[in-house]
């Protein structure tokens, strides 16, 4: 991506806002999501010094970590894929607490939070914590959502010059993570079960997690499979959408969904490599599912999202709340809609007066489908949330 023109990033804004109010600020989300770029453009700047900790040159100048630390210590240090080197945290908490000012670390990763346990725990109250997504559609111009959505939003990929390259790329992407990612975090993990997985969750996308099924298919127990799936979720790959429970008179399914949080990586992990075979192919709904989801964390990430569904079958592909405030959010991957009797069901057992269905049709193209139901395109289904977020402020 650095060859290319820079794409401005919708957290630019809340990056440099926490950079003024933390000693460190990690940046975190899967690889490739362009973290580094985000990052070198910010400090471009500033007094800054940038390591990336997987070069052996960048990684020699740590040899004695402490020393090059405070002889920066009045610069901001970048430190790339900093999970590599996660003994840095404890004395990144003792520099920062000798000299307790904003903005002296930035740290990018390609895990959350909870893999990088020890940073969490060691630099508690001292370090915010951002979350980059591949590209969104509000941060491209004249965006062609169609491209977007087959080959996904990793910068390299959507960018890609041709589809075929695009489906190489992510296919290169695919074989680093099994060979190389899995292995880095010190989990010992199989590459190969690891590879099965990913793909028979991609034939699964939006669908409740059968951890027993997963696992009699790969030979493998029901807490490896889980575990499994801890770890892809953990490094950005799946999202776990857990259901919603809620004071109603009503059984609700209790297992969590998971789906594929890059509609590129899916469509090849499934060899569909362009939108005609996205067409027809039994995925096309779930796949516009991911694809609405990945919309709504990246641009929306205060929200909580979970999904509602009864066991008399009444359903919500996604419950948005915040506060005191729920919006229904229903996925129809067609121009021209028809909303399910579950999903008006749905709104009545939480007491909703209307929904929104998130459809593929033209920007600005949004229309109220009935009294109860607004049709909306993803970035129509952003700036409906961002008002809902002004009128409540």
């Amino acid at each position: 991506m650095s060859s290319k023109k820079y794409i401005a990033r919708k957290l630019e804004s809340g990056l440099r806002e926490a950079l003024g109010m933390f000693p460190v600020v990690a940046l975190l989300g899967p690889r490739q999501s362009g973290k580094s770029t985000l990052a070198r453009h910010l400090v471009a700047d500033r007094d800054a010094v940038y390591l990336d900790l997987e070069m052996p040159s960048d990684l020699n100048r740590l040899m004695d970590a402490e020393s090059f630390l405070r002889a920066n210590q009045n610069r901001l240090v970048c430190l790339d894929e900093v999970q590599t080197k996660p003994d840095l945290f404890p004395l990144l908490r003792g520099l920062c607490d000798m000299g307790r000012r904003p903005g002296r670390y930035l740290v990018l990763g390609s895990a959350s939070p909870e893999l990088l346990r020890q940073g969490s725990e060691t630099l508690a109250g001292r370090m915010a914590y951002l979350h980059l997504t591949p590209l969104l559609e509000r941060e491209l111009h004249d965006v062609d959502s169609h491209r977007l959505w087959t080959r996904g939003g990793f910068p390299d990929s959507y960018l890609a010059v041709s589809e075929r390259q695009s489906v190489l790329w992510r296919q290169h992407f695919i074989r680093t993570y099994l060979t190389r990612d899995v292995r880095a975090y010190g989990f010992d993990l199989s590459p190969e079960t690891m590879g099965r997985l990913w793909t028979m969750l991609a034939h699964s996308n939006g669908q409740l997690l059968n951890a027993s099924r997963l696992a009699e298919g790969l030979g493998v127990s029901p807490p490896t499979v889980r575990h499994y799936v801890e770890f892809l979720s953990a490094t950005f790959i799946v999202r776990v959408l857990s259901p919603w429970y809620a004071n109603v008179k009503k059984r609700l399914v209790k297992t969590p969904k998971t789906f594929l949080m890059d509609t590129g990586l899916l469509h090849t992990l499934l060899d569909i490599e362009d939108r005609n075979e996205l067409f027809g192919h039994p995925v096309y709904g779930s796949s516009w599912e991911s694809y609405v989801l990945a919309q709504i964390v990246g641009a929306m990430n205060s929200w909580s999202i979970h999904f509602y569904r009864t066991a008399r079958g009444n359903e919500i592909d996604f419950l948005l709340t915040k506060g005191q405030r729920m919006i229904a959010v229903e996925c129809r991957a067609s121009a021209a809609p028809q909303v399910p009797a579950g999903f008006y069901h749905a709104l009545d057992d939480l007491g909703l007066k209307e929904g929104i269905v998130v459809s593929p049709i033209p920007d600005g193209n949004g229309y109220r489908l009935n009294e109860r139901i607004q049709v909306a395109t993803p970035c129509e289904l952003i700036t409906m949330l961002e008002r809902a977020e002004s009128e409540k402020s």
